[in-house]
C-alpha cells in the first residue's frame, strides 16, 4: 500500500508540474505588433518583456500596408495593429478584420477622456468599439509671435497685418480647418453631401478672397520650416511637432492651437480579427499607456500619446511646449477626424484646384 501510495503521489506532482509548465506557457506568449516607427522602442520592449515574461516581435508598417495585410490574411498574421482610428470602421465595415475591444480589459483612467471618447466613437461599427488611442498629433498655427499677434484662428491668416507672409498646404486640412475657423461643422455633414458641398463653397469662396495674402503654399515640411526659420513667413497652418522644432531654435515661433480647434489624428490600437494573444495586447495597452512608459514613446516617436499625464515625464523642454500650445481645454477642443465617406474627396479636389487656378 506504500508502495501505491507513493506512485499515485509521483503521479500527482507530475500531472501538477505539468499543469504549471502549460499554465506558465499559457501566460508567456508573444505579441505580434505590427505599428509605426517609434511606437514600440527597443527600451520599452525590454521592459514589457521582463516584467510580464511575453515576448515582443515589431513590424514596422504603415496606415496602407498594415490594411493591405490584414486584408490579404482575413484579420491574422498578428495580434495587436495601430492604424489611425480613421482607418477601421470602413475596413471594418467592408472586411471584417478586426475584432472588438473589450473595454473591461483596458485601464481607461490611464487615457486623457475627451481622446479614448473621440476614439470610441469614431471606431464603433454596429454597437462594438474597435479601436483605443494611442499616440496622436494635429495641424494647427505656426506663427512668429512677436509679429502675428493677431493670429488666433485659421481664417486670421487672411488679416491685413499679416499679408503676404502667409502659408498653408492646399490640401484637406485647410478646408476643413477654415469651415471650423468659419463657425461651420464640416464633419458634422460628412453624411450629406449637398451640406457638405455648401460649407466647401463657402471655405473656396474665402481661400479665393485670402489668396494675395499667400507668399506660397508650401508642399513640404522642410520647405515650411525654412520659409519661417528666414522670417519670409510669419504665419503658417502646419504641424504642432514642426512648431516645436523651430521653437527650439527661435523662441519666438511655436505652435499655437486655434481658438476653433486644432485639428487631430490618432493612431489606435486595434485587435485584429484572427489574433492569438489578446490578453497579451491588452497587458501591451496597458503597459505603455502607464505615463512614464508613454513619455519614453513620445521621446522615441515625437509626438504625445493619450495618456493622461504623460507630459509630466518627458524632457522639461518637450514639456513646456506641449503645455504652453496644449492647456487642458485646447486638448479637449481638437477636432479629430472621423473617416472620409465616399464622393467627399471628389468635392474637396474640386475646390483646391479652383483655388489654384484662381487669380
Amino acid at each position: 500500500m506504500q508502495k501505491r501510495s507513493g506512485s499515485l503521489k509521483f503521479i500527482v506532482s507530475v500531472a501538477t508540474i505539468s499543469l504549471l509548465g502549460l499554465a506558465h506557457s499559457a501566460s508567456a506568449d508573444t505579441l505580434r505588433l505590427l505599428t509605426w516607427g517609434g511606437y514600440a522602442p527597443e527600451n520599452v520592449v525590454a521592459m514589457f518583456e521582463k516584467e510580464t515574461g511575453n515576448t515582443v516581435e515589431v513590424t514596422k508598417s504603415n496606415n496602407e500596408e498594415m490594411i493591405a495585410k490584414l486584408r490579404a490574411t482575413g484579420g491574422g498574421g498578428f495580434d495587436l495593429v495601430q492604424p489611425s482610428q480613421d482607418r477601421i470602421a470602413g475596413p471594418q465595415a467592408e472586411f471584417g478584420i478586426y475584432k472588438p475591444i473589450d473595454l473591461s480589459k483596458i485601464d481607461a483612467a490611464q487615457f486623457i477622456p475627451s481622446m479614448l471618447e473621440a476614439t470610441k466613437a469614431n471606431t464603433t461599427v454596429d454597437g462594438e468599439v474597435y479601436g483605443v488611442p494611442h499616440v496622436w498629433g494635429t495641424s494647427g498655427l505656426v506663427l512668429d509671435t512677436t509679429k502675428a499677434a493677431g493670429v488666433k484662428d485659421y481664417t486670421d491668416l487672411c488679416n491685413a497685418d499679416v499679408a503676404g507672409k502667409v502659408s498653408y498646404r492646399l490640401k484637406r486640412p485647410t478646408l476643413i480647418g477654415f469651415a471650423f475657423s468659419m463657425g461651420m461643422d464640416p464633419f458634422a455633414a460628412y453624411g450629406d453631401e449637398a451640406a457638405y458641398t455648401d460649407i466647401m463653397n463657402k471655405v473656396e469662396a474665402k481661400l479665393i478672397e485670402c489668396k494675395p495674402n499667400v507668399k506660397t503654399y508650401w508642399g513640404g515640411g522642410d520647405e515650411l520650416l525654412n520659409l519661417m526659420r528666414s522670417g519670409e513667413v510669419v504665419a503658417a497652418m502646419a504641424w504642432d511637432t514642426g512648431g516645436w522644432k523651430l521653437n527650439a531654435d527661435n523662441p519666438d515661433i511655436t505652435f499655437v492651437a486655434p481658438t476653433s480647434g486644432a485639428l487631430g489624428w490618432i493612431d489606435t490600437f486595434a485587435l485584429p480579427a484572427k489574433g492569438k494573444a489578446d490578453d497579451v495586447a491588452y497587458a501591451w495597452i496597458n503597459f505603455v499607456m502607464q505615463p512614464k512608459i508613454a513619455a519614453l514613446i513620445t521621446e522615441a516617436a515625437g509626438n504625445f500619446t493619450a495618456s493622461k499625464g504623460a507630459d509630466e515625464f518627458v524632457s522639461a523642454d518637450l514639456k513646456a511646449r506641449y503645455q504652453a500650445s496644449f492647456p487642458p481645454e485646447a486638448v479637449d477642443n481638437i477636432k479629430w477626424y472621423p473617416p472620409v465617406p465616399a464622393g467627399l474627396e471628389a468635392i474637396e479636389g474640386g475646390v483646391l484646384d479652383r483655388v489654384k487656378a484662381a487669380n
